[in-house]
């Protein structure tokens, strides 16, 4: 065939879409599951929607991204919200950003993070530090980092953070002495909207569904149950068995047993390669809060964040927690979903060994696309945008 696509998530059902809709049949995505979707799909849980990758929203910003996804699923089948998302600290509840919403606390927990704000390293001039956890205290304060930042980020990505880079973190503003001041004397957010400030769920389904309906009309583009063992880079064979033009790979490139015409330097290189994987549990407790997702902190509880669905889910019951792999204990009789592959790890080494592999593999024409093709912890909106410009592109 022309195209052959590894993986039948967002990223892959947006490539094998934007061909057909181009008129272009001749291409096959290989799915492992016996569904598409990846991260995003949805099952039936207690009579409502359960999202099995945990929390996805589609942005309302990109709007082409949008205007793509109403093909499948028209705008009237999408519900818009105004993000509520807290953070449980102190034993209350407050809204996040936690640098915006200080003025929360109580008078005397506020004085103590704004003084830690005041001296932190950014608003001082303070040379930038290299290893994660020291550059979080210099961006954030002490305060901030030692209460939410540093225990959150160990309970998603694992106790060695200083082995994560902070090149994924310059995005993050820096916190306003200022902005954090006038918030608390004025008793209402500054500063910068966080993502999905403002957000779109289905009316009547979980996120899953937009993705279900691309893979319908997909059809037979799609061989389901089929995992990918082998790629030969140099003949563009998958296991032995379908060969291509183009090799479209949105898969982790770790979950290969072998990828043929790759030298010993990067096959290595690859194990480097670090992620997370998260368990979904089912909660059927109804939560008396007006939140879309709670974000925890504390290190004493197994889960580091909670999504209300009967918040942003009309008709849904109960709540899902998002649990590391590592951190999950489960009990008798609970409904929950592994997610072996869910965050792409920001390791010291990625950015230099990803450049180094997709440089090679392009050569051969056979390139890496998405939060998996390129090890980027990208939202599904971006995933689709990213995939929809590589379609063009090859389009032509």
């Amino acid at each position: 065939m022309k195209y052959l696509i590894l993986g039948g998530g967002p990223t892959g059902l947006t490539i094998g879409c934007k061909l057909k809709k181009a008129g272009i049949d001749d291409f096959l995505i290989l799915e492992k599951e016996s569904e598409a979707g990846g991260l995003c799909r949805s099952e039936d849980v207690d009579g409502s929607p359960f999202d099995i990758g945990g929390g996805h929203f589609l942005d309302v910003r990109k709007q082409d991204v949008n205007t793509f996804l109403y093909q499948f699923m028209p705008r009237e089948e999408w519900d818009e919200y105004s993000r509520d998302s807290r953070i449980f600290i102190h034993d209350i509840y407050i809204n996040s950003p936690i640098e915006a919403n200080i003025w929360q606390m109580k008078t005397e927990d506020q004085v103590e993070y704004l003084k830690s704000i005041a001296i932190a390293g950014c608003n001082l001039d303070v040379p930038k530090p290299v290893k994660f956890t020291n550059w979080i205290l210099w961006k954030l304060g002490k305060k901030v980092s030692e209460d939410y930042m540093l225990p959150y980020n160990r309970k998603m990505f694992g106790e060695d953070l200083d082995s994560l880079g902070t090149y994924w973190l310059e995005k993050l503003p820096d916190v306003s002495f200022e902005e954090t001041l006038l918030s608390c004397l004025n008793k209402e957010p500054y500063g910068k909207q966080p993502a999905h400030a403002h957000f779109l769920y289905p009316k009547k389904y979980g996120y899953g569904e937009v993705w279900r309906r691309m893979a319908e009309y997909l059809g037979d583009n799609i061989k389901y149950n089929t995992a990918v063992e082998t790629i030969d880079l140099d003949a563009k064979i998958v296991n032995n068995e379908y060969s291509a033009d183009m090799i479209i790979n949105t898969a982790p490139w770790d979950s290969f047993k072998e990828i043929k015409g790759l030298t010993e330097e990067l096959t290595a290189e690859i194990g480097e390669l670090k992620h997370t994987g998260v368990v979904t549990e089912y909660i059927a407790e109804k939560l008396d809060t007006p939140a879309h997702w709670i974000y925890y902190p504390d290190e004493e509880l197994s889960y580091h964040r909670i999504l209300v669905r009967h918040n942003f889910c009309p008709g849904s019951k109960g709540y899902w927690t998002e649990t590391r792999k590592e951190r999950y204990v489960h009990k008798e009789g609970e409904t929950a979903f592994l997610n072996e592959y869910a965050y792409p790890l920001n390791t010291l080494k990625k950015p230099e060994i990803m450049s180094k592999l997709l440089s090679f593999t392009e050569e051969k024409n056979v390139f890496g696309v998405g939060r998996w093709g390129e090890w980027q912890h990208y939202n599904s909106d971006v995933v689709v945008e990213k995939a929809m410009a590589f379609a063009d592109k090859i389009i032509g």
